[in-house]
């Protein structure tokens, strides 16, 4: 048994580890609402070769945002044992948790999910709505019942043993899911606002080309229909989410059983 301790976490002394895996991703609404919140911002890149933390106790949450590879591309990427371990000994300290897209996929993983690769394309903007848990739930109920958010992926996940399912849509079963508290996974690109897609749009043209033709010549029509929508949508669920930070202390010999965990 883990003795935790737990206090809120004001801005002034909030640290949060942010994990990239490609370059361009873009914390986006999430950055957003850490910067409102006064947050400092720890950021990792291992896909450079940029080691993680050995252990959890610096800082007070964790966000893994999204990729190009899979959450079992061990092969190509080395480090993704590790951060699906960082990711688990974060969720069992009851530390937040958010993974955004491969982030979610490897929060699945560390919770002993399989991974369903190359199964389901979405991209653009679609819709989800919550589940009943999702409708009680203090994050995702932050940007109502349903919503159009964008989307960007092939891959998806079984939900892990203990998870809540909070989000769905019929492409794709798990949307959103909870572990414990505060370990959040969410498919879909929330960080995303008009801005970071409208970023995608120039850098990643060619790989869109390769996915819809007619995106980039189409995206004023769909921007005009859903980008406001998912704009306030994306920013109410990443305020939500920074709300879930607290402060975990533990005692000296369940900290060193954490530490090890995530080496």
């Amino acid at each position: 048994m883990v003795n935790l301790i737990e206090r809120q976490v004001s801005g002034d002394d909030m640290r949060v580890l942010v994990v990239e895996n490609m370059i361009h991703s873009d914390l986006g609404q999430v950055g957003v609402a850490l910067g409102e919140a006064g947050a400092e911002i720890d950021l990792r890149r291992p896909f450079t070769g940029e080691a993680l933390p050995a252990d959890i106790h610096a800082h007070d949450a964790l966000v893994v945002l999204g990729g190009e590879q899979s959450a079992v591309d061990d092969h190509i990427h080395p480090y993704l044992p590790q951060l699906a371990r960082l990711m688990r000994a974060f969720a069992d300290a009851d530390k937040a948790v958010l993974g955004i897209c491969l982030g979610s996929q490897l929060l699945a993983r560390a919770h002993g999910a399989e991974n369903l690769l190359g199964q389901t394309c979405e991209f653009g903007w679609h819709d989800v709505a919550l589940t009943a848990a999702g409708e009680g739930d203090p994050v995702l109920n932050a940007a109502g019942t349903s919503f159009p958010i964008f989307e960007w992926h092939v891959d998806t996940f079984t939900l892990p043993e203990g998870a809540v399912r909070l989000a769905t849509n019929p492409a794709v079963a798990n949307q959103a899911f909870r572990i414990g508290r505060a370990a959040y996974g969410m498919q879909f690109h929330f960080e995303a606002g008009t801005r970071v897609v409208e970023d995608w749009n120039r850098i990643f043209e060619d790989q869109i080309m390769g996915i819809d033709p007619h995106w980039l010549e189409r995206y004023p029509e769909h921007a005009a229909r859903h980008a406001e929508q998912a704009d306030a949508a994306g920013l109410a669920l990443a305020r939500a989410w920074v709300r879930t930070v607290r402060r975990v202390e533990t005692d000296g010999s369940e900290a060193r059983k954490l530490a090890a965990a995530s080496a």
